[in-house]
């Protein structure tokens, strides 16, 4: 229950600043906004204030924005979108994207403020709280059956009368090298308790994932200033913006190039369990979590495909580089084979969440 809470508030929040961005900018341009909406329909109820109704849907996996002529309908109505110039429908569509980076700044910045946990590069920074923390861990993996957890602070690993309390990523690293194909206990702090967890290092890894299937860090608790803060909130959000933008690229060339799909990808039902843990962990932790959700919705709100921001975007560019609009029909059909992609993905997703978290 408490997840499920964690989860909807987190979700609200994404889809509230995302779709207020939206809102606020086709307002200002001089717009007619019919519709606020959380979710996607068949719609719970609604509220009309001024000439806008604001909604609660039942599928919660998102939101929207209903303005006046955007589908191309009453174009000589100075208050459809339809009527406004391309550089203003951009505007309206860019919107929802720079406010979730501008939350993902704001978060990061508190959390620099109230102190972040971050991964600790040298000796050199002053930290408090020093962990060598599980960051990841890959799908089918002896660290998964195990039941090994993404923020798991690893205090002890030993085979036998060996035995390590490591303050370094390596000396772990070396450890299960040393004794490959043998059973070792590694003993793991969790929710304040700690629990032992036995498993077998493979001695012939699949590429890219280790003999037991985790990323590893030395992590702490480090404190700055506001003003110091605020900058490094820009800088972290950069970063991961970065980050975030090369995994999706991979994700897609996998998909369309590769023809594979990466397992370790998760949809609602994962992110759901992660906010959980997060949360469990502290608000910080829940702050950078809810920074990277933010980032996430944002690049890939972007991305030129259909049924995406970036995708009404791209029609906007073909527009103005032509003289005129892409024709409906085609625009529709592009939109509603990107839209069914999506729903089709999104599902595969929640399958394998659902193997993989119960």
């Amino acid at each position: 229950m408490f997840t499920t809470i964690i989860f909807i508030i987190v979700l609200g929040i994404l889809v509230l600043v995302h779709e207020f961005g939206h809102f606020y900018v086709a307002k200002k341009a001089g717009m007619k906004v019919e519709e606020f909406g959380f979710g996607f329909p068949p719609r719970i109820f609604g509220i009309k204030r001024g000439e806008t109704i604001y909604s609660i849907n039942w599928i919660p996996f998102g939101g929207f924005v209903k303005i006046y002529g955007e589908n191309g309908e009453n174009e000589n109505d100075p208050r459809s979108f339809a009527s406004k110039s391309a550089g203003s429908k951009a505007k309206v569509i860019v919107a929802g994207v720079i406010m979730n980076f501008l939350l993902a700044v704001i978060f990061l910045s508190f959390a620099n403020t109230f102190g972040l946990r971050i991964g600790l590069i040298d000796d050199a920074t002053i930290a408090r709280d020093i962990k060598i923390q599980v960051i990841q861990v890959s799908s089918d993996s002896p660290a998964e059956a195990a039941g090994l957890k993404t923020f798991d602070e690893i205090i002890k690993i030993k085979k036998g009368n060996d035995a390590v309390s490591p303050m370094q990523v390596e000396e772990v690293q070396n450890f299960i090298k040393k004794y490959g194909g043998e059973e070792i206990t590694m003993t793991i702090k969790r929710n304040g308790g700690e629990i032992d967890l036995k498993l077998t290092p493979r001695q012939n890894p699949p590429a890219g994932q280790g003999a037991i299937g985790i990323n590893l860090a030395k992590t702490g608790i480090v404190f700055f200033p506001w003003y110091e803060a605020i900058w490094r909130g820009i800088r972290d959000t950069v970063i991961m913006t970065a980050n975030i933008t090369i995994a999706l690229g991979l994700f897609f060339k996998n998909i369309f190039i590769d023809s594979s799909l990466n397992g370790d990808v998760s949809g609602p039902i994962g992110i759901a369990v992660i906010t959980g843990q997060a949360a469990s962990l502290g608000f910080n932790y829940l702050l950078q979590f809810v920074a990277l959700l933010s980032i996430n919705l944002a690049v890939l709100n972007i991305m030129p495909f259909p049924a995406l921001d970036g995708g009404r975007l791209l029609f906007i560019g073909i527009e103005k580089l032509k003289g005129s609009p892409v024709p409906k029909k085609i625009e529709g059909f592009v939109n509603a084979a990107g839209f069914v992609f999506l729903i089709a993905l999104m599902i595969w997703i929640t399958v394998k969440d659902v193997s993989r978290f119960f």
